[in-house]
């Protein structure tokens, strides 16, 4: 192999949640081979709003021997088991999507058939009476041991969270730059990166760079102009408003999202304070109607102004070119309806170390990357569109539109086959499981016409025996776990200082 292709100096343009989650992954696990430099402007802010999570962040942070209670304690942190969706299917009209896996499942079919036909019989019990995450969330409790199965995900300050892997990565050897990126110096040659040039004048030369920059995208798209496919007919909203606000009433385990006219407003809590956002589409809202609709629906004191973040949903179409990988907000953007934005930079990360060009830049690795990336993000794309299409809301001109567009065929074929047949259609590995698409396309509103004929094996008291006896045990598991406040208190209270 050349030498001279190898890969030793990596640049990480931008910081915040992306950048320092990048530079703490690379630098524990191949920091020892690499010089790693990120560079971030104090005088940029973050978007800092990714504060939800979900439960793959364990994996990530099993990868970097991350204590759970410290990082909480450090992030002020509480426990999410779910999300609860209110006003999506109809006004007025509430569910939960919760982590774990709802009920027992055969070798057949999943348990949704077993609960179907019980429904049938006139077992009136919902979906999450047979899931403990479920009913942890909608009791307020929670707990867990260490030979628990790690089922539960985080609300934590993102720009906590940032600081907290800044100085992992510092530990272990990365290098911060402050400075403002002026000018991205291209090789006249190949098209490829070769600097960047900041404002002091001081130029960072590098084999390899991750574009963290946000929605700006100063490397893949202001410099490389790799291009970028809208969502915006599918995901029509492209505004967000921020605020945070004191605390209220204890933190519940659980995000909310609450549809409202021509959107959504997320709830997210933490230990001292509560993260609050609108979602929204300015073609139907303004700024100004939708920081006021914001304000009026939120519990506490605004801390700070509120903000509004533009945005475009979407993809680049490649996530990788040349030499730069783009990762986090740079890379493209699905609104936050699932918490999925922190697991899409885990997985850009997890796929660039799998695949990290040592001994030089392959095409092929490039490709892959690209496929499985682009996948991945589809897969995400259509959970999202789900929650919009599938709706019974017509009071609003923005559902009348969600309600009636032209979905992707990828999202139409799992719609039908579980319409038709129960069957919660899976495309090889994907982030959302199927008790995820059962709780959402049952939420919202979908109920199958059939279930698997292996269901009918059991005679009717048998399976209602079956039923009873999981929602027992699920009960049973419930009433052990303490207030989640009480465990929070007991296992993570935030720091003081």
């Amino acid at each position: 192999m050349n030498d001279e292709k190898r890969i030793r100096k990596v640049i990480i343009a931008g910081g915040g949640t992306a950048g320092w989650m990048t530079a703490a992954a690379l630098s524990k696990l191949l920091g020892k081979n690499l010089d790693i430099t990120l560079v971030e402007s104090e005088t940029i802010g973050t978007v800092g709003v990714g504060e939800a999570t979900i439960p793959t962040l364990h994996l990530f942070h099993q990868l970097l021997g991350i204590d759970e209670r410290e990082m909480m304690s450090y992030t002020n942190a509480t426990f999410k088991l779910g999300i609860q969706f209110e006003n999506w299917k109809a006004v007025d009209d509430s569910y939960i999507h919760s982590f774990g896996a709802a009920g027992k499942d055969c070798w057949a079919c999943n348990f949704s058939h077993f609960w179907v036909k019980g429904r049938q019989l006139g077992i009136h019990y919902q979906i999450g009476d047979y899931t403990k995450e479920h009913l942890g969330s909608r009791e307020g409790r929670f707990a867990v041991s260490p030979r628990s199965e790690r089922t539960h995900a985080y609300h934590f300050d993102a720009s906590l969270y940032a600081k907290f892997l800044r100085a992992l990565a510092e530990k272990h050897g990365a290098k911060r730059v402050e400075g403002k990126i002026e000018q991205v110096q291209l090789n006249h040659h190949t098209g490829h990166i070769d600097a960047l040039r900041l404002d002091s004048g001081k130029l960072l030369e590098g084999d390899l760079f991750i574009d963290c920059t946000g929605f700006r995208g100063l490397l893949i798209d202001q410099a490389l102009h790799t291009g970028y496919d809208d969502w915006g007919h599918w995901l029509p909203c492209d505004r967000a408003v921020a605020v945070q606000t004191s605390k209220g009433e204890d933190p519940v385990p659980f995000t909310r999202s609450i549809a409202r006219e021509s959107g959504w407003q997320w709830r997210i809590p933490l230990q001292s304070r509560t993260g609050n956002g609108l979602v929204f589409c300015s073609h139907y809202m303004n700024e100004s109607q939708a920081t006021e609709q914001l304000l009026a629906n939120v519990e506490g004191e605004a801390l700070i102004q509120p903000r509004v973040i533009p945005f475009r949903t979407g993809t680049r179409r490649q996530h990788w070119n040349k030499n730069c990988v783009a990762i986090g907000l740079s890379s493209g953007f699905i609104e936050p309806l699932e918490s999925t934005s922190i697991h899409l930079i885990q997985r850009s990360i997890v796929r660039l170390m799998t695949l990290f060009p040592s001994n030089g830049i392959v095409q092929a690795d490039v490709d892959e990357f690209n496929i499985l990336i682009r996948e991945e993000t589809e897969n995400v794309r259509d959970f999202v569109v789900l929650h919009y299409k599938l709706t019974d809301r017509q009071d609003t001109e923005f559902w009348r539109y969600c309600r009636g567009m032209q979905i992707p065929d990828s999202l139409a074929l799992r719609m039908q086959v579980f319409e038709e047949s129960g069957r919660v259609y899976q495309n090889g590995t994907e982030l959302f499981g199927e008790s995820s698409w059962l709780q959402v396309l049952l939420g919202q509103g979908l109920m199958p016409q059939t279930y698997h004929p292996i269901v009918d094996m059991m005679s009717n008291d048998e399976l209602a025996r079956f039923l009873s006896g999981i929602r027992t045990q699920v009960r049973a598991t419930v009433d052990t776990w303490p207030h989640h406040m009480e465990f929070i208190n007991h296992y993570c209270k935030a720091r003081t200082e």
